[in-house]
C-alpha cells in the first residue's frame, strides 16, 4: 500500500511538535508531583502505610489515586511514542489503514494514531471485548 503524501507544512509540524513536547512536560511534572518524587511502587507502598487504622475507607481514595497515576502515565507513553513518530515519516498517518490524519484531528490531539473511522472502530472493539 502506497501512502499518501504529507500535507503538514512545517508550520504545523512545527505547531504540533511544540504541543506534544510542552504536554510531555505537564504530564512528567504532575506525575512527579503526584508521587512526591518516588516510583510508582514506593509511592503505592506510602501510600498503604499512611492508612494506618483507616485502610477500608480509604481504599476508594487509594483506587482513584492509582487510577489517576496509570492515566497520566498512558497519557506521557502515547506523547513519548508521537515525538518519536515525529523523527520519523510515520507521523500523521494512521497506524492501521496508512491514510493521512487531518491536521484539525491532530490540533485537538496531537498524539492521535489513527484516522477517526479507524479510531471508531479501535475503540467500538475494545468496548465490546
Amino acid at each position: 500500500m502506497k501512502q499518501p503524501k504529507k500535507v503538514l507544512t512545517s508550520g504545523q509540524h512545527a505547531l504540533l511538535e511544540a504541543s506534544l513536547q510542552q504536554r510531555q512536560l505537564q504530564l512528567q511534572r504532575r506525575l512527579s508531583e503526584h508521587h512526591g518524587g518516588l516510583s510508582r511502587a514506593e509511592h503505592a507502598h506510602e501510600v498503604l502505610q499512611q492508612d494506618g487504622d483507616d485502610a477500608p475507607q480509604r481504599e476508594g481514595e487509594r483506587e482513584l489515586d492509582m487510577a489517576l497515576s496509570d492515566l497520566e502515565t498512558q497519557d506521557l507513553g502515547a506523547v513519548s511514542a508521537a515525538l518519536l513518530r515525529m523523527t520519523t515519516d510515520s507521523y500523521g498517518l494512521c497506524s492501521d489503514c496508512g491514510a493521512e490524519i487531518p491536521f484539525d484531528r491532530l490540533k485537538v490531539e496531537p498524539a492521535a494514531m489513527r484516522c477517526v473511522p479507524c479510531e471508531t472502530t479501535h475503540e467500538n472493539r475494545h468496548a465490546a471485548g
